[in-house]
């Protein structure tokens, strides 16, 4: 077991607002006359933004929310743990937090502005445990809203479909998936090894999904098995979300021989279990997360050597290509493959998730970046033998080779990892001719007011993209299908929002939906006052916050299993291990809750003049301790914006 050190950043970070000698009108260039303690020029509203994490996530998920929840600032309503809590707060945007828990590469840590702190909150690791604590203690999503009577058909069950069907049971419209595999999960089970999506896990969290009354058609595909034609006819509205599952070969002279595959066809003959064993020495060419996985796979099969009275066994090629329905050399001696990952970008400008990159090389993987194929050397029967490679530069967007480095890599078996396409079989009226398909904003396909999109359908990304791509296509399903003919505008910043209101009707609060957030008054008890949502267009940066209030805490790190090349040979054990409650409670506690008030009391302490108090929690039954200001006594000095360690404190009432 190893665990990465954390070291604290130090270099560059200054904890001060202003430098010495700068006057504070290079900050402060509209309010000049902020300091005249006569009369007041700008005083404090509160404005709860959205936080660089959430708004980095691609499934939009609450994370300030469930991190403040396990963290103790949210409480639970009364008979709920914290963690059933949390549960209900990612599940809301995402219903697979077991699964993106382990493999999302988690773009909203790059995004969490306590990197400029000493490192990112390890958000993945609380999703993680999250997920975990769901299917151990039997979790079930909110049972199906009422019946519209409206259906929906899904075209694929992979993690944009089954998103969808969640969200368009939650809301009551009868859902009907068709995927062309035996079982559901598309790209999470057929693209992912189960060393990393361990098949118990997701079928718990695709289980869930499924109980709340979604039917399923298996074995069938739309375009062949069932016309798109007859799927229109049937259902009030169609989500489209095939994946991109046909990978894209490799566009160099050679590649079309047997031995040269997709590694879309590699991962799904593997994880359908057609695939035990690769060749001596094995090439694969990406540089993304896919990539990683082929290699990790390749490395974990190994080659198989002849033993006993087994003389023959199919070979990889045949069993990729679905020719071969077992594999008799299970029974021989099996030894391990030379694995090289080739890439056009170097290491350090691979798109893989780095630590991956990190544990491919420490299990014996040769990583060769900077280099381009050129072409697959051919024996006499057409079999590849090794992939010839060149160091190039770039010169605009044409490829020059730097003559006088080609130079062969040896291979029994080569894998194209470069990217994924869509199967438009019998729905060729959907190909944008780029081999994708088009959406406007809302994820409607254009000219088809029925047919919404999603997933990797529009591009190959992320699962945690795909289920972003299904919540804001459902809302426009579920609008269609209540006859409304225009969709709303997405917000500039298109995520699940925080709801302030919501937290007043779960304590028992009334708010009158006339009046709703009153903006502007310091006086009105039906709202909360002097306070804005600007959830849906502002993103607070670390500029808005106060660093010095944060000290240096190291993040709880995850244990990861690391193999050695001989270990990792047929292992196939998952390698990535929870948090305990301890330690993820402990690294929740190191969010700095960015565009939202935790209670830290700088601004009533702080303030010269007295005229920030506290609201009683009775009165105000808020996330955060909601404060007020007296603004006979505020004369706008600004002192409860700089300390304010969330940026939740905006200077803005007054002229």
């Amino acid at each position: 077991m190893a665990v990465t050190t954390n070291q604290a950043k130090t270099e560059g970070l200054s904890y001060r607002r202003y430098k010495e000698g700068e006057k504070e009108g290079k900050f402060r260039t509209s309010q000049d006359a902020i300091f005249q303690a006569s009369w007041t020029d700008k005083c404090p509203e509160y404005m709860l933004a959205t936080p660089p994490c959430q708004g980095s996530c691609p499934a939009g998920e609450d994370i300030r929310g469930y991190l403040n929840i396990v963290r103790g600032i949210e409480k639970p309503p009364a008979g709920v743990t914290w963690q059933q809590y949390a549960f209900e707060r990612v599940t809301s945007a995402n219903p697979f937090p077991a699964v993106m828990g382990r493999v999302c590469p988690a773009p909203c840590e790059s995004g969490c502005n306590r990197n400029m702190v000493e490192d990112h909150v390890g958000i993945n690791s609380v999703e993680h445990f999250i997920g975990d604590w769901g299917i151990e203690n039997s979790m079930k999503f909110t049972p199906a809203g009422a019946s519209t009577g409206k259906k929906v058909a899904i075209i694929g069950a992979g993690p944009a479909g089954l998103a969808a069907a969640y969200q368009l049971r939650l809301r009551g419209h009868g859902v009907t998936i068709f995927d062309e595999h035996d079982e559901l999960g598309g790209m999470m089970r057929y693209g992912i090894p189960g060393f990393r999506t361990p098949r118990e896990m997701l079928d718990s969290e695709i289980g869930r999904i499924i109980e709340m009354g979604v039917e399923t058609r298996l074995k069938t595909r739309v375009g062949t098995d069932v016309s798109y034609e007859e799927i229109d006819k049937e259902y009030d509205a169609i989500f489209m979300a095939m994946g991109a599952q046909s990978g894209r070969p490799l566009p160099v002279a050679g590649a079309e021989a047997p031995n040269v595959v997709t590694a879309v066809a590699f991962l799904r003959a593997f994880n359908e279990g057609r695939l035990q064993h690769v060749g001596n020495r094995v090439v694969v060419i990406g540089g993304g997360d896919t990539s990683i996985d082929v290699v990790t796979v390749a490395r974990r099969l190994g080659n198989v050597t002849k033993s006993g009275t087994v003389d023959e066994r199919p070979s990889a090629e045949n069993v990729i290509s679905g020719h071969m329905a077992h594999d008799v050399a299970s029974v021989s001696a099996r030894e391990g493959a030379e694995v090289v990952l080739v890439s056009r970008a170097t290491i350090d400008k691979m798109n893989a998730s780095k630590h991956e990159i990190e544990h491919a090389q420490q299990e014996g993987i040769e990583i060769l970046g900077g280099v381009t194929p050129i072409a697959v050397i051919l024996d006499e029967r057409g079999r590849a033998t090794a992939l010839r490679v060149s160091d190039f530069v770039m010169e605009g967007k044409e490829t020059k080779l730097i003559e006088g480095t080609e130079r062969d890599i040896p291979a029994d078996l080569i894998v194209s990892a470069i990217g994924q396409g869509v199967d438009f079989t019998g729905l060729e009226q959907f190909n944008n001719n780029n081999g994708l398909m088009k959406a406007d904003k809302n994820y409607r396909f254009p000219g088809s007011e029925k047919v919404f999109i999603g997933g990797d359908v529009i591009r190959p990304h992320l699962l945690t993209t795909a289920i972003g791509h299904a919540s804001i296509a459902v809302e426009g399903i579920h609008a269609f299908l209540e006859g409304k003919k225009e969709l709303s505008k997405r917000p500039k910043v298109d995520v699940h929002h925080f709801d302030q209101i919501r937290k007043w009707l779960e304590t028992g609060h009334e708010v009158e939906e006339a009046h709703g957030l009153v903006h502007g008054s310091d006086s009105s008890k039906i709202g909360l006052h002097n306070f804005e949502d600007a959830s849906s267009r502002h993103i607070t940066a670390h500029t808005e916050l106060f660093l010095g209030h944060f000290p240096a805490v190291e993040r709880n790190i995850r244990d990861v299993t690391v193999l050695d090349k001989a270990g990792a040979l047929g292992n196939f054990e998952e390698r990535l291990h929870a948090l305990s409650d301890t330690a993820v409670v402990g690294e929740a506690k190191r969010c700095m809750s960015c565009g939202q008030c935790f209670e830290c009391d700088n601004c009533v302490i702080y303030c010269p003049q007295v005229a920030v108090f506290k609201v009683k929690k009775k009165d105000n039954p808020t996330v955060g301790r909601y404060v007020d200001t007296d603004y006979g006594k505020c004369i706008g000095c600004h002192i409860c914006a700089d300390v304010c360690p969330t940026g939740y404190i905006k200077m803005g009432m007054g002229d």
